[in-house]
């Protein structure tokens, strides 16, 4: 019998712990329909400050609690919690920090202003995502990314983990999100993003602008993904010519977008989910 195709979703937001937006709701869907297809899943959000632990019965895994991620030479401490949604079967694993997520909001705060530090908080979130997974000891076959906060992981991915052979097989989608982003870029973030394997000339999207936005974010996502999903149907132009430029695979938004639409996508993009429907 072959082995399950592995499929790991970084997520920006889930319902139902998140549930106010598209993103939240495919979120859920998906990855319960890869899995009850035959693959098997892994997915990550943060630990957002209004999510309800209790009522949603998150606890920490302290086997995998315990790293320190460093960004700019500041360190750190990881938390991992876990949860379930018990009707759809799904483990969500959760990535905390009391600095970074410990607070309303998934991007902005209760007057709507973006927090300053949503560099900081990707940074963290997708290196943190990275790391657990390794520690888990769980290669992914695919590796779905959805949302601003997740965007830097295909270039992690591709430049800071080169020559480390745990995703050295992994494809990567980016999911293109309706939810924006736009914020004022601080200083500093040559240094923020610089690690082992990364230099500045890896990320020219955000380099030369004044404020953070979904739209540069989407790009640098894009050139380093092997393919592209749009979840809403105004993409901006200048994402449009980064997908024509990379010439990446790419399935646009439809009125008819389904969670099956999806699943047929990733199966062109990696062959082994036909195996797991076969088993």
């Amino acid at each position: 019998m072959k082995k399950q195709t592995k499929v790991l979703f970084i997520s920006q937001e889930i319902d139902p712990y998140i549930c106010e937006s598209e993103i939240a709701t495919m979120c859920r869907r998906l990855p319960q329909l890869v899995q009850e297809r035959g693959s098997e899943i892994r997915v990550f959000m943060p630990c957002y400050g209004n999510i309800n632990e209790r009522r949603n019965q998150l606890h920490e895994v302290q086997r995998l609690s315990g790293l320190n991620i460093i960004i700019n030479d500041n360190d750190h401490p990881l938390v991992i919690k876990v949860a379930s949604i018990q009707s759809a079967r799904v483990q969500v694993y959760f990535i905390d920090n009391d600095d970074f997520f410990k607070r309303g909001g998934v991007s902005n705060d209760e007057n709507n202003v973006p927090f300053e530090d949503n560099d900081e908080r990707s940074i963290f979130f997708v290196r943190s995502a990275l790391e657990t997974i390794k520690k888990l000891r769980w290669t992914p076959d695919l590796i779905v990314c959805t949302g601003w906060i997740s965007a830097i992981a295909p270039m992690f991915i591709k430049k800071s983990y080169i020559t480390d052979p745990f995703f050295a097989t992994s494809k990567i989608i980016y999911n293109i999100c309706p939810q924006r982003l736009e914020c004022p870029l601080r200083p500093g973030i040559t240094d923020r993003l610089t690690f082992e394997g990364i230099s500045v000339g890896d990320y020219p999207e955000l380099m030369n602008i004044n404020t953070l936005t979904s739209d540069a974010l989407d790009s640098l996502a894009i050139r380093y993904s092997d393919a592209v999903i749009s979840e809403y149907a105004s993409v901006p132009n200048s994402v449009l010519r980064q997908i024509e430029t990379c010439k990446v695979q790419y399935l646009a938004y439809s009125d008819q977008t389904s969670a099956e639409r999806h699943y047929e996508f990733f199966a062109n993009i990696c062959p082994k989910f036909k195996d797991d429907e076969q088993q």
